[in-house]
């Protein structure tokens, strides 16, 4: 269990149902783009945050830390 990674994707569920216009543009249109990859790294957060593993290599990869976090930045990079 990744305890960090799985905070982090619990901050990220909470944030989204509180505030969800976080992710909207700057005419207040949703951004798709920024909502994927931000819900791309809560769900692999969660994957590996409770200590799962897939074992083929594509899920592995696309639910990995190295993608959560990535995708959380790229989509902060997105929004600013």
């Amino acid at each position: 269990m990744q305890l960090p990674l799985l905070l982090l994707a619990l901050l990220i569920m909470l944030s989204m149902v509180a505030y969800p216009a976080l992710l909207t543009l700057h005419d207040g249109r949703a951004d798709h783009v920024a909502a994927l990859l931000v819900f791309w790294s809560m769900s692999a957060g969660f994957v590996r945050g409770v200590g799962f593993a897939p074992q083929a290599k594509l899920p592995r990869w696309l639910l990995g830390t190295t993608a959560s976090i990535t995708a959380l930045l790229l989509a902060v990079l997105r929004l600013l």
